[in-house]
């Protein structure tokens, strides 16, 4: 038996200036999953030695893990399960290094209901002060369902 999965919040239940705020922390583990899943054998995600020889001096991780870690909050939280995203612009400010603490924080900035959308700021803070990176995401929440009953079965 399938357990039904509760949906995120409807457009209507959601407000300009609402927030959200994530913790994370990013481990080898993270990156060695990302880099097995995508086959990506970029030298300046992982090799200490080749980064150390360039002005960033240690490895970086991949910005797309962190447009990931976004796009998961979104998911779960914020407008939640259902949800999906229909645009977004990253400005990635400073390189993120592993191991390093980052504070996500999230913000709706407009709600349109016509369009079925949202609009939520992002931003990402290196130890709660130093900016890494911002952004805005355009959401189209979970659409309301209706409960299934005998006459959705008149067509099969």
């Amino acid at each position: 038996m399938l357990k039904k999965r509760k949906l995120g919040r409807n457009i209507s239940e959601i407000t300009v200036g609402e927030k959200l705020v994530i913790n994370s922390k990013i481990e080898d583990k993270d990156l060695l999953l990302y880099l097995g899943l995508t086959d990506d054998s970029n030298p300046l995600y992982i090799q200490h030695d080749y980064a150390s020889q360039t002005p960033l001096k240690k490895p970086i991780v991949p910005t797309v893990m962190l447009t990931g870690m976004i796009t998961s909050a979104i998911s779960k939280y914020l407008p939640g399960p259902g949800s999906h995203i229909k645009k977004h612009y990253i400005d990635f400010l400073k390189p993120v290094y592993h191991y390093e603490n980052l504070q996500f924080l999230f913000e709706v900035q407009d709600v349109n209901a016509e369009d079925h959308s949202i609009i939520i700021a992002v931003e990402a803070l290196r130890d709660e002060t130093e900016k890494v990176l911002e952004g805005t995401v355009t959401v189209c929440p979970p659409y309301a369902i209706s409960m299934l009953d005998s006459r959705f079965l008149e067509n099969f």
